[in-house]
Parts: structure tokens; sequence; C-alpha cells
């Protein structure tokens, strides 16, 4: 076991003898085992033990040691005023950290000072600002299976998510592993805990995986932890299962706030737990329930992922919605970067979460366009509420501080302040033509008592600690105001004593000051201790000067020390009255928020639109039947929206896909454009879906259901598959999951093996997608032969992209037409990359070579257009028949007895006008050969 986890070896073994703090320590280490408890002592937080050592070598911290009777122990400590970056590295060298705080002021009880675990800080339940590395949401899971479970078929899986910085709470639940995985992709949880009979692979590795009482997931105690939150579970939730992961994640939630969950409750009952103090864990255990309740979490939403635009794992990185995928590539080069114009935190999120989750309905997602639409033309209007949003605080996260009264003074101004704006925000959108905004402007509730009581109780700009006083205005309470009226007279006498004192002594040096260990004072310097009254009473020797006291100014001193001191307190009850009172009405602030979010995503599409020509596309809906229409999706002029903005210039291409022509097969060289312009179509299928306006002169199209994507090479070393077997996994998926209301992108499928097999591969996917899923499918690929498909299948058809040779360059012109692409240039690209001289000339060379060997074509032409592919001609190695589902293979051979036919039927076949000179003396040297045999 990990030596700073858990109670120290060396303290459990004496734990009655040891002091009561390092008691205290134990037990919290017990309770908390699974954490690294820092434990707070005046000014610090520490550790002891082993938890010492490895605290003092991660923080790179002194090691010291502390002592009592029982023995001397390892200390480390961190500054209490600085303790969140520290906390950030142990987060990030994968512990979670228990902060064990001083809930009650030395002095207040006879014994000991209190101790309490107030927050466990774990990577998925963080609240802090200093910790949280963005504006986006940082999410905790929780998994739930049927506790009925045979094992025999996939059971239903609950998947909930709790944001505990904004309060965020979703849920839903399948029966299939895939959806609850790619559910799990989609909002990319920072940790999870996993209750009985949930598979745990569903997981991704970044996520980390936290133990937690399995009881907390049973349905009696779940729906307990739920119901304080929820007033009928039953009639929100779908099953019993969305119920136990939205209560064990409650449970979980409250726990790490301090709180202290069923089962420890359970088991401090059925014990009587003893704290070592003489408080029964379960006495205190019944109050903590409520002591720890998240009031901030007000809503549960519980979602279909069939409602919204599946995106998987592999979709989300392929289209780089949020991460760039190159290692070395720009880090601004995502598709939400060049969308979000967001003016605050709560605008970025919800546009994240838009394009996380696109919409399906026409109809809802036309009620989005339609407010972008009135902001796009009405340029005054959405600058000005541009700059409105820019003082907009975020306000999910402030509310929720102040929810758990951990908000300071400046808190509540930034919530004042935003506050402030909405009544200009309302005024602006009072005259909108569509529903959506006109909408909001109801919602936009200014909380004008929630203002007035902050304007009038918190000065303006307040300090950041919330007990040295200063912070509540003048005239908002009376009794403090007396209480200041007496402090400041008492320190008025105090600054008039000098002048009275150095008059009535004739001494001009003698100074009245204060320290905080003796208080007001009269100093006067040795040489003129001779004219010192007889009323000073001595104080304090220095080595220049003596320190001085009068009765007077002790009764003074009294005046202002308890006067300060009792408006600094009764200041504090103030402030956390005015706290509580705001966090009362925190759903009028969630929904304030909300409604903020929503306009500033939907101000940021517009600002893009307007910038960038941007159209706005036309949604169809789907024609229903006996037999699903499939998609219509048709671009003109569109544009990739990432690619164009970090590059020069862009060439934009039409797109054409309907039901009776829904398989593209692409081809091309290197470099042309194939990978872009397949993603750029899906990208501007998803912007529409968002509600975005999209890059191109016009779109229209039909709402897909799921975007697949097969693109690019890489391998997974760790797991022990190679590239072609991460193809074939990610194909396989495709194969199973995709229907005809399904986008597919298909990039160079069946390069990772040999040239036969990826073209079987290759032509097998083909006909599959065509003849039996029926998806909507762009299939980019250099096995050249493919194309012939386009005339042997229905609705597959043949694009390609043009190059201009000029001597030994080439030059990509981007542009796609209809028809295959005549070869692949490869030897060409590879001069372009920097691939030396006398490479590329050698590779000329074996090209010409390989053109004219029996085995097969050229791997690239020499001049002119004779630039064949290696798969144009495929010789079977064993001499049968090579087929892929009822069609013969691209290039096979015929049945020895049926030469003479077969060969006289090809030779008819042959389309001589398409054919590259290689190309047809390599077919009739094939031909020929099969006679001869």
């Amino acid at each position: 076991m990990d030596p700073a986890l858990g109670p120290p070896e060396k303290m459990a073994e004496k734990r009655d003898e040891l002091t009561p703090m390092m008691r205290q320590y134990h037990d919290l280490c017990t309770r908390y085992d699974d954490a690294l408890v820092l434990f707070q002592v005046g000014d610090f937080y520490e550790a002891f033990c082993g938890a010492a050592e490895r605290t003092a070598r991660l923080l790179e911290i002194a090691l010291t040691s502390r002592e009592d009777s029982t023995g001397e122990y390892p200390m480390a400590g961190i500054p209490i005023d600085n303790a969140e970056s520290y906390i950030e590295t142990l987060l990030e060298a994968g512990y979670r950290v228990a902060v064990a705080d001083q809930v009650e002021e030395p002095g207040e009880s006879p014994g000991v000072v209190e101790r309490a675990v107030t927050r466990v800080i774990t990577p998925g339940t963080l609240t802090e600002d200093e910790l949280l590395a963005s504006d986006d949401n940082n999410f905790v899971a929780a998994l739930a299976g049927d506790p009925h479970s045979s094992g025999q078929t996939e059971d239903e899986i609950a998947l909930a998510l709790l944001d505990v910085s904004t309060g965020d709470f979703l849920a839903t639940s399948s029966s299939a592993n895939e959806t609850i995985a790619d559910e799990v992709s989609r909002f990319d949880p920072s940790e999870a805990i996993v209750g009985p009979n949930a598979p745990t692979d569903l997981l991704p590795e970044t996520c980390m995986v936290t133990p937690f009482d399995p009881n907390t997931f049973e349905r009696e105690q779940a729906e307990d932890s739920l119901s304080r939150y929820v007033r009928n579970p039953d009639a929100l939730l779908a099953s019993a299962v969305e119920i136990s992961a939205c209560g064990a994640l409650l449970a979980y939630a409250e726990y790490v706030r301090g709180g202290t969950h069923e089962g420890e409750r359970g088991a401090d009952e059925r014990s009587g737990g003893d704290d070592g103090d003489g408080t029964n864990r379960a006495e205190s255990a019944d109050t903590s329930s409520e002591e720890t309740r998240l009031e901030y979490i007000t809503h549960l939403t519980r979602y279909d992922p069939r409602e919204y635009l599946l995106l998987d794992a592999v979709a989300l990185e392929s289209l780089e919605l949020f991460e760039p995928r190159a290692v070395q590539g720009r880090e601004d080069a995502t598709l939400v970067d060049v969308l979000d114009e967001t003016a605050c935190a709560l605008g970025g999120r919800r546009l994240r979460d838009w394009i996380r989750r696109p919409l399906l309905e026409p109809r809802r997602i036309d009620a989005r366009l339609d407010a972008v639409s009135e902001l796009q033309s009405d340029v005054q209007t959405r600058e000005s509420l541009h700059d409105d949003l820019r003082a907009v605080y975020d306000l999910e996260r402030l509310i929720g501080r102040i929810s758990r009264e951990r908000a300071n003074a400046r808190d509540l101004r930034s919530l004042r302040d935003t506050l402030a704006v909405v009544p200009d925000v309302r005024e602006r959108l009072a005259d909108a033509d569509c529903e959506r905004l006109l909408d909001l402007h109801e919602r936009l509730d200014p909380l004008a008592d929630v203002r007035e009581l902050i304007d009038d109780g918190i000065v303006s700009d307040p300090p950041i600690e919330i007990t040295d006083g200063g912070i509540i205005a003048d005239g908002y309470d009376e009794h403090l105001d007396e209480l200041r009226s007496t402090a400041r007279d008492g320190k008025q006498w105090i600054d008039d004593l000098e002048d009275c004192e150095r008059e009535r002594t004739g001494i001009d040096s003698l100074k009245v000051g204060y320290n905080s260990v003796h208080g007001y004072y009269i100093e006067v310097t040795n040489p003129n201790l001779e004219s010192v009254p007889e009323n000073y009473e001595r104080r304090q020797t220095l080595k220049n000067s003596e320190r001085f006291v009068t009765s007077e100014l002790k009764e003074r001193e009294d005046q202002i020390v308890g006067a300060q001191e009792r408006a600094d307190e009764h200041e504090y009850e103030l402030f956390c009255e005015i706290r509580r009172t705001t966090a009362d009405e925190v759903e009028r602030v969630q929904d304030l928020a909300d409604a903020l979010a929503t306009l500033d995503a939907l101000v940021s599409l517009a600002d893009v639109a307007a910038q960038y020509d941007y159209c706005r596309p036309e949604l169809l809906e789907h024609e229903t039947g006996e037999e699903d229409a499939g998609l219509e999706i048709e671009i003109d002029g569109g544009r990739h929206p990432v690619v164009e903005r970090t590059q020069e210039s862009f060439v934009p291409n039409d797109a054409r896909l309907t039901p009776e022509q829904r398989l593209a097969i692409i081809t091309g060289p290197n470099m042309s454009g194939k990978s872009t312009y397949m993603r750029q179509v899906a990208q501007i299928v998803l912007l529409a879906q968002v509600g975005s306006f999209v890059p191109a002169t016009a779109a229209r199209l039909t709402p897909v259901d799921r975007i697949f994507t097969r693109v690019g090479a890489s391998d997974d070393i760790a797991g022990g598959r190679s590239t072609f077997m991460v193809e074939m996994d990610e194909l396989a998926t495709i194969l199973e999951e995709a229907d005809e209301r399904s986008l597919v992108l298909l990039d160079e499928v069946g390069r990772g093996t040999s040239t036969a097999d990826g073209l079987a591969i290759a032509q097998a996917i083909t006909e599959h997608l065509h003849d039996d899923v029926g998806a909507t499918t762009l299939f980019a690929t250099h096995h050249h032969p493919l194309t012939e498909l386009a005339d042997d299948l229905e609705s597959a058809f043949s694009l390609h992209f043009e190059v201009e040779r000029r001597d030994d360059d080439v030059v990509f012109h981007h542009d796609i037409a209809p028809g295959a692409a005549t070869g692949s240039y490869g030897v060409a690209v590879a001069t372009v990359a920097g691939v030396p001289n006398e490479v590329v000339e050698r590779s000329r060379e074996l090209v010409a070579d390989t053109a004219e060997r029996d085995s097969g074509v050229g791997l690239e032409g020499g001049e002119g257009d004779e630039h064949a592919d290696p798969t144009a001609a495929l010789a079977s190695a064993d001499g049968g028949e090579r087929t892929v589902g009822s069609r013969p293979s691209l290039g096979g051979e015929a049945d020895v007895d049926e030469v003479s036919t077969d060969v006289a039927d090809e030779l008819r076949a042959l389309d001589l006008a398409h054919l590259t000179p290689v190309e047809a003396l390599t077919e009739l040297d094939r031909l020929k050969r099969l006679l001869e045999e």
C-alpha cells in the first residue's frame, strides 16, 4: 500500500498514547484512507510520516519532524494561503487530497482544536478556480449496472455526470455498452465511480477511477440520496439503474465536500463509533447529510443519447472538434476554436456543449438558426450585446461558491456587477423578432432585490479576507456604525494624545504607537527619561527607549480594541447573512446564467457567420415510409472551417449526396485535398445541426443521426494493437452500427496490409455499405480499381481531384470533379516534401521497372498520363477465383477450365479509352499468360 495513504503504521501501534492532536490526524487518515490528508496546524497544512516524506519529495519542500511522548514523526507542511498550487501537483501525481481544517477557533474549547475534513479534492470534483484548468465543464461520472445482471446478455447500464463546480447534472442509460462508451467520450469525465456489475472498460485511460462504497449504489440508499435533491426520482428517471447512478454520484459529491456517505453512517451506527473525544460519529453523521447537501445542484436532466447526433471517440478525434490531432499542430486549430467568439465563460461552456451534442430535430435547429440569423443581420445589437456580455462573470461557479459558503465579498460584488448588466441586455432584446430571442428576453431576470442587497451591504472594493473587517458598507447596519464610530473616536483621541503629551511633557520626540502584543504605548527615548511624568507606567524596555502607558490610555485601548473586535465580528455575521440570503436565490441565479449562456453562444455564432461569410443551411425533414429514404446533403462552395482560417487561401468545393447517389469513391494524388474535403463535409453537417451558419455559399441537408470516421493511421502499442488492427476495429464498429441516417468517412481503408488483401477488404466494405447498410459514404482511396465499382453499384459514383503536370513537378488545384483520377503521383509528392533527389530518381527508375514486369503495374508512370496504380491488376497467388460477396474481385483470375471464354469476355469488356498505356499492356500481358497456361 502507498505509505502516503491510510493511518501511519507507526502511529497505529500507539494510537491511544498519541497526543490528542496526533490522534485526530491518525483517525482522519483512517476514515479517509484513499486520500492524502493535509492537516491544518495554525497557518500550515501538515502531513506526517509516509505522507510527509512523499509530499516533501513531490512538492520539493523541507522535511522536518514533530515529536511527542510516543516518538518522532516526519512532518512536511505547505502554507494555507498558497495551498492550491501545491495541491495541484499532488493531483497530477495521482493523489486525492483530503483537507482537514480547524473547525473552531483556538481557545473556544478547553481541549485540542477540533479539525474535520471539509473537502476531498479529486480531479473530477474541483471547484477552486485556481485548480480548474479551463472554463469548460469538469465532470465526475458514475456508472451503475443492473444488480440482477446474469452476465449472459448486455444489461442496462446507467451513466450519471456531475460538474461539481457548476451544478450541471445529467443522466442517461442504455443496454448497449458502445452507446455508454460513446457518451463517456462525448463528455470526457476526469473521474468516475463505478458500481457493482458496471464495466470499467467503458472509461478512457485518462479518467481516474475512484473506489467508493458500493452500498451507495443500492436502490434504497441511492433513492434516499437523490430524494434530497429531486422530489420524485421515479417520475424523472427511466429506470432503477439511473436512480442508482445518480444517487451514488450525489453521495460521492457530498462526501468529497466533507460529508459522510450512507455506507459510512451505517458502519458508524453499527459500531457506535467513538472519535476518541467522546463524540459519537453516528450522531454527528445524521446532521451532516443536510449540512453537506449541495444546495446549488437544483436540476437533473435526463436525456436519451438518440436525441442528439452521436459522435464516438474516434469521430471526436478525427474531426478535431476539441483537440488537434497533430502532435506538433497548432493549438487553436480545432472546430471549437474557430467558432468560439464568446464573451464570457458561461457562453463558452454552452457552445462546447452544443458542439458536443448537435441536434436532430429540424424544428429545434431552425429555432437556433432564426436567432443567429437575426443577430447576424443586426450588427449594432450584436456588437452591443457582445460588449455587455464581457462584463458577465461565471455565475454558475459563483453561485456554487456562494451556496457552499466559500465565497468572499469580492465574489458577491462580481455577482452584483453581472446583475448590473442584465437590464441593458434585456433592453437590447426587447424588439427582437424571433421566438428564441424573445424567450431569452423574458428569462433574463435582473434579480433587482439581490443586486440591491449586495449594493447596500458590501463596499465597492472589499478586501479578500472576510474576517478582518472593511467589507460592510457604512449605513447598512446601525449597530455596526456605532461600533465603528466608537473605534474611530478612540483612534482620533489617540492621534490627538501625541500632540497633547509632547506639549505637556516638553519631549518633542515622544511618540504614541501600537502593536498587537503590547497594545497602545507612549515611547520616550533614553535621553528624555528624566522628563517622564509620574503618571506614566513602564510597559516595555527597549535598547534606546522605554515604553509607557497611562490609566487613561489603557481605558481608551480597551474601548478601541473592544469596539474594533466587536465590529469585525459583527461584520462577519452580517456578511454571512448577506451570503446566505443570496444563496437562497440559487435557482433564479442559475436560470439567469442559463439564459446568458445561450445568448452568448448565439452571439458568438452570429459573429463568426458575419466575419467569415457563412450561410444559413436549409434543414430538411426525413422522408418517412416503409423504408428510410436516407440522407440528402447538398453543399455549394463548401469550405473547411478550420483549414480556411489557418491557410492563406482555400479552394471551395461542392458536395452532392442523395439517396440515389450516396456512396462517393474519391481518388486523387496525395496532398490533393481528399481528407480535407471529406472532413469539411462532415463539419458542415455538424455545424448545421449545432444551429450554426456554415462555411459555404449554400447548404441543404437532412439531419444526420451519427457520423463515423476511419481517417488516418494510428496504433495502440500499449494495448497490443497494430495500426492495421486499430483500423479493422474501427471498421467493425462502423459496419455494425451505421445505418441509412449515418454519414461515414473512410480514408485509405486497407492500406495496412498487402495490396491484394487491402483491395479485397476495401471492395467488400464498399459493397457492404452500399448493399446492406445504406449509409451515406465518402470513401477516399488510392485503390484506383475501386472506381470501377461506381459502374456496378447503383448508388455509387466517382469523384477525383485533378493535378496539373509541369515537367517533373505537379501543381495541385484542389478542385473536385466527377470521375476517377489517373494516378497517385506519389513520387512527385515525395519531391515536394523534400525527399533527396537521389532517392526520387531511384524511385522513378523502380516505377519504370515495375511497369514492365509481369507481376503487376507501375506505382507511378513516367511522362504524360502514364500514372497507374499498383492495384490496377491483381493476380491470385493460388490461381483460384477471388470473389468478394457476389461480385468478382477486381483484377482477379478466371478458373482455368473457363479461360478461353473468360478471356474473350474480358477483352470485350475492356474500356480502352479509360486505360493508361501501362494498364492496357498489363491487361494484355495477363490475358496472354492465361491463354498460355
